[in-house]
C-alpha cells in the first residue's frame, strides 16, 4: 500500500469511487486529494452548463480530423482542446471517440476517426496527447463496441474474441500503451455484460496484459450494479452524487463480495490522475496566441477536406477577375459546424458564414458574386433565432421563468438565446432534480417580428407537459411524460409538436412556452418556428447558375440532422437537395458541390458535378478555410477515412437495429468497411484513402528494411512533379496468409503524410509495427505470430496500389 493511502479509511476509499456532482470527483483536503474537474468532448469544450452561454473553440469533428492523416496535425488540434480547458478551469475532457464506423447509418459517425482501428489508433491518441500536453486530462472513450446508438443503454454487441481484440479494442490498446490518463466505459453491453462490469476488457486486458495505470470512469448514469463494476475493474462511478457506487458500496448488495484490493487501487488511480492534472499549464490569453489556435483550427479543417472528383479542372479556382460566381445552397448561409451531442460547443456569434467568406475573398479577386438559397435548410426544429426574438425588456433572447411548488420558493429567472434549454440533475430555483417534491412550472415566453407574410410553422416540446400560445392562443399541447423510451434519448431526439399559423408581414409575434415536471435526472423544453418557403426558390437558383461563370453549390445538413442515441435510415441526401443539386448542375456544368456533412452520402445523386469537396463538419474556421481551398491557396488535404459504396447494398454493415432480444450481431468480424470490399472484390464509389490535391505527387523507389519483431521499415521516394506545393499521403497496407479459399485479410499498417515544395523529392519512412503479422489467440489469449508469405503494399489508397512486396515468415518469425 502506498504512503498517500495508508492512512485512508474504507469509508474514505469508497467515497471516492462515484462523482461528487455532475462533473467533479471528491476530494479529500486532509490527505492533499484535489478535486478533478471534467467536462464533455470532443469538439471542444463544452462547460459545466452544457449550453450555450459557455463559448469555447469548435475544431472540426472526428471524420475531418481522420481525413488529415496527420498525427501532428492532430496533436496540434489537441492541444488547443488543451488550453481551452486550462481557460475554463477543466482538468478533464471526455473525447476522443475511438469507437469505429461500422455503418454508414451511424448516427454519431462525425465523433468518430472511421473505419480502420490502425488510423483511429495512432490519429485518437496523437489528438489525446495534444490534450494531455497542456496538463489537461483526456478521458477516451467509449469502452467498447459503441458503434451504434440505437437502445445503445440496452443493446448487446455479439462479437467474437478475436475481432473484439484486433479490431474495436485495438485503438483504446494503443492509446493505453502510448500513455493515456483516462478511459470512459460504454453503456452498452458486449456478449452480454455490461462495459462498466467487463472483467476481460478492463481488468484482463487493459490493466493486467497492458499493465495500464489510467483511471477508468463510467458514461454518465451509466452503471447498474456497484460491486460488479467496481470488481470488474471501473474506478469512477459518474456522475455524482453516487448512484450505486461510492459509499453504496459498502451496504449489503446482493451477495456480491467487495473486492478490497480492487478498491484500494481505485483509490489510487484516482489519486494519480488527480496529481497528474494538479499542475496544469499556464494559459495564454494574449491575442497572437488565440489567434494562433484558431489558425491550427482553419489549418485542420482545410487538411480534412476531401476532394472526391475535379473533372475539368474546376478546381483550384482560376483568373476570378470579371467572373460572376453563383453561391448557391442552404449551408451558404446556415452552415453545419458540428453535429448534435450532447457535447455540442458553443460557438461565437461572430464566426462568419460561408456566403460572407466567398463574397469577401471572390469579390477581392474581382468577380461579382450573386446568391440564392436554392432550398431552405432542413432543421428537424428550425431555431428562433432566425427571427432575433427579444424579451419583454427589450434584450435579445429570451425570457425563462421557473418556479418550484415547494413551499416559499420564489421564481428564478434568466435570459436566454438557445432554442432547446436542457438540465441535468440540477435546475436553478429547483435545485436537485431527482429530489424534486411535486411539481415546478418552466415558462419561456419571448417575441419577434414576422419577416413576411405567409404560413408559419410553430414546433414545441419537452420532457414534461407543454403548451405553446402564440398572441394568447394555445396552438400546441404536448405530452412529453407519456413517450416511450430513456430521457437521455427523448433529450436528443427532441419529439415535439407542430401547428401553423398565418402572420403578415411586421406583425409581432408574442410566443409563450409552458411545462410543467415532476422528478427526473434531467429536463429539456425545445421550440422553433420555420417561416413561409419561397415557390420559385429553385428557379432562382438555377438562373443564378445560368448566369454564372462559376457555381459554388453548399448543401449537406444541419447541426441537428446527426444525433447522439439516433442512427440513421438513409445515406441519401433529402429529396429537395437532390432536386436542386441536378438542376444546378444541368444548368451549369462548372458547378462544385460542396458536401457540409459527416457520413458516407450516397453520391449517385452528385454525378452531374465538375468537383466535390467533402467538408465534413469542419468546426469554426470552416468558411475561412474553405474560401482558401477553393481558390487554392490552402491544398484539400483530406484522403477518405472510410470507404463510399456505389450501392448502400454494397456495403458490409448496414442496418444497425438489435433484434428483438436485444443482440447486435458483427456479422462481419474482422471485415469492417474497405477491408471487406477488398475481400469482395467489390469496387468502390471512392475507396478508402481515397483524395486528391492540387499537385501531382508521384511514389516510387520502394523498399523493405528492418524485422518483423522489431518492426518493419517501408521506405518510400514522393516526387512532386508540379510547380506548386502539395500534399502526399503514403499508405501501406499488409496482406496476411489465410488458407485457401478463406476471405484474404488486408488491412492498413501504417501511413506518412509529407508536404514537398513544387518540383523537389523527399525520402519517406513508414513504420509497420509488429502487430501486422500477428493474430489474437483466443484459447491462448495472446498474440501469436502467423507463418506465411504476407503481401506489403504501398499505395495512394486501398485500391491505388503502386508496389508489392512478399515477406515470408517462418516459424523463428524471420
Amino acid at each position: 500500500m502506498t504512503e498517500w493511502a495508508v492512512s485512508l479509511t474504507l469509508a474514505d476509499r469508497a467515497i471516492l469511487t462515484a462523482g461528487r456532482d455532475m462533473w467533479s470527483t471528491w476530494d479529500l483536503p486532509d490527505y492533499g486529494l484535489p478535486s478533478v474537474r471534467v467536462a464533455d468532448g470532443p469538439m471542444g469544450i463544452t462547460g459545466g452548463r452544457v449550453d450555450e452561454r459557455d463559448i469555447a473553440l469548435l475544431t472540426p469533428c472526428g471524420l475531418a480530423l481522420a481525413s488529415s492523416w496527420d498525427r501532428d496535425l492532430v496533436n496540434r488540434v489537441g492541444t488547443v482542446v488543451g488550453d481551452e480547458g486550462l481557460r475554463m478551469g477543466i482538468q478533464g475532457v471526455l473525447a476522443p471517440n475511438l469507437n469505429l464506423l461500422r455503418s454508414p447509418l451511424a448516427g454519431r459517425a462525425f465523433e468518430l476517426f472511421g473505419e480502420d482501428p490502425q488510423l483511429i489508433a495512432e490519429l485518437g491518441t496523437a489528438w489525446a496527447l495534444g490534450v494531455q500536453s497542456r496538463g489537461v486530462a483526456s478521458v477516451i472513450k467509449h469502452i467498447v463496441c459503441n458503434d451504434s446508438e440505437t437502445d445503445r443503454r440496452t443493446m448487446n454487441s455479439v462479437v467474437d474474441e478475436t475481432t473484439l481484440r484486433e479490431v474495436y479494442f485495438r485503438p483504446f490498446e494503443h492509446s493505453a500503451n502510448s500513455g493515456a490518463w483516462a478511459m470512459l466505459t460504454a453503456y452498452n453491453r458486449v456478449n452480454g455484460v455490461p462495459c462498466a462490469e467487463a472483467t476481460q476488457v478492463l481488468s484482463d486486458w487493459l490493466k493486467n496484459d497492458l499493465g495500464w495505470d489510467g483511471l477508468i470512469m463510467s458514461d454518465w448514469f451509466g452503471t447498474q450494479s456497484g460491486r460488479r463494476s467496481l470488481n470488474a475493474g471501473l474506478d469512477l462511478e459518474m456522475p455524482g452524487p453516487a448512484r450505486h457506487m461510492g459509499l453504496k458500496l459498502l451496504e449489503e448488495n446482493g451477495g456480491d463480495a467487495l473486492d478490497l484490493a480492487r478498491l484500494e487501487d481505485a483509490s489510487l488511480r484516482l489519486h494519480r490522475l488527480a496529481k497528474r492534472v494538479e499542475t496544469p499549464l499556464s494559459y495564454d490569453a494574449s491575442a497572437k496566441a488565440e489567434a494562433q489556435r484558431c489558425g491550427v483550427l482553419e489549418e485542420a479543417a482545410a487538411a480534412g477536406m476531401v476532394l472526391l472528383r475535379n473533372d475539368l479542372n474546376a478546381l483550384p479556382l482560376k483568373s476570378l477577375a470579371g467572373k460572376t460566381i453563383a453561391v448557391i445552397g442552404p449551408n451558404a448561409d446556415v452552415p453545419c459546424f458540428q453535429g448534435g451531442t450532447f457535447a455540442k460547443v458553443a460557438v461565437s456569434p461572430n464566426v462568419v458564414s460561408p456566403r460572407n467568406a466567398l463574397t469577401e475573398v471572390f469579390t477581392a479577386a474581382g468577380a461579382k458574386v450573386i446568391h440564392q438559397v436554392g432550398v431552405e435548410p432542413e432543421h428537424r426544429i428550425p431555431p428562433l433565432s432566425q427571427f432575433s426574438p427579444v424579451t419583454e425588456d427589450g434584450l435579445p433572447g429570451l425570457d425563462v421563468t421557473i418556479l418550484s411548488s415547494e413551499p416559499g420558493a420564489s421564481a428564478y429567472h434568466e435570459v436566454r438565446t438557445a432554442s432547446s434549454l436542457i438540465w441535468f440533475k440540477d435546475m436553478p430555483g429547483v435545485g436537485d432534480l431527482l429530489n424534486l417534491n411535486g411539481q415546478a412550472n418552466i415558462r419561456v415566453a419571448t417575441r419577434f417580428v414576422a419577416p413576411k407574410n405567409g404560413v408559419y410553422t410553430m414546433y414545441a416540446g419537452g420532457t414534461g407537459q407543454v403548451t405553446l400560445s402564440v398572441n394568447d392562443v394555445v396552438l400546441v399541447d404536448f405530452d412529453g411524460v407519456a413517450l416511450q423510451g430513456d430521457i437521455m434519448g427523448k433529450l436528443m431526439q427532441a419529439p415535439h409538436g407542430i401547428a401553423t399559423i398565418e402572420l403578415e408581414e411586421g406583425q409581432e409575434v408574442h410566443l409563450e412556452y409552458e411545462m410543467a415536471i415532476q422528478r427526473s435526472l434531467a429536463h429539456g423544453i425545445w421550440f422553433g418556428c420555420k417561416p413561409p418557403q419561397d415557390p420559385n426558390s429553385i428557379q432562382k437558383a438555377v438562373e443564378a447558375a445560368l448566369a454564372a461563370d462559376e457555381v459554388i453549390l453548399l448543401v449537406g445538413e444541419t447541426a441537428d440532422a446527426g444525433l447522439e442515441s439516433i442512427d440513421r435510415d438513409t445515406t441519401k441526401l433529402s429529396a429537395a437537395q437532390v432536386n436542386l443539386i441536378r438542376k444546378v448542375c444541368e444548368a451549369n456544368p462548372r458547378t462544385v458541390i460542396v458536401l457540409n456533412a459527416a457520413h458516407q452520402i450516397d453520391v449517385a445523386d452528385l454525378k452531374g458535378a465538375a468537383a466535390i469537396l467533402l467538408a465534413w463538419y469542419p468546426g469554426q474556421e470552416f468558411s475561412n478555410a474553405l474560401a482558401k481551398v477553393l481558390t487554392g491557396e490552402l491544398e484539400p488535404g483530406g484522403r477518405l477515412p472510410m470507404t463510399f459504396a456505389q450501392e448502400e447494398s454494397d456495403y458490409p454493415v448496414w442496418s444497425l437495429r438489435p433484434d428483438s432480444q436485444g443482440d447486435l450481431r458483427y456479422h462481419e468480424g474482422w471485415w469492417v468497411g474497405y477491408r471487406a470490399f477488398l475481400a469482395d472484390k467489390k469496387e468502390p464509389a471512392y475507396a478508402f484513402g481515397h483524395g486528391l490535391g492540387y499537385a501531382e505527387i508521384e511514389l516510387s523507389n520502394t523498399s523493405l528494411h528492418g524485422s518483423v519483431s522489431e518492426g518493419i521499415e517501408v521506405e518510400v521516394t514522393a516526387t512532386n512533379l508540379s510547380d506548386r506545393k502539395g500534399k502526399a499521403v503514403v499508405q501501406v497496407y499488409v496482406e496476411q496468409p489465410v488458407a485457401e479459399g478463406a476471405r484474404a485479410r488486408i488491412s492498413l499498417q501504417g501511413f506518412a503524410t509529407v508536404f514537398l515544395e513544387g518540383k523537389t523529392t523527399q525520402t519517406l519512412r513508414v513504420s509497420v509495427s509488429s502487430y501486422a503479422f500477428k493474430q489474437w489467440c483466443a484459447g491462448n489469449s495472446r498474440w501469436e505470430l502467423k507463418e506465411g508469405t504476407y503481401q506489403i503494399s504501398v499505395g495512394k489508397s486501398s485500391v491505388d496500389i503502386l508496389s508489392s512486396h512478399p515477406l515470408e515468415i517462418g516459424a523463428s518469425g524471420t
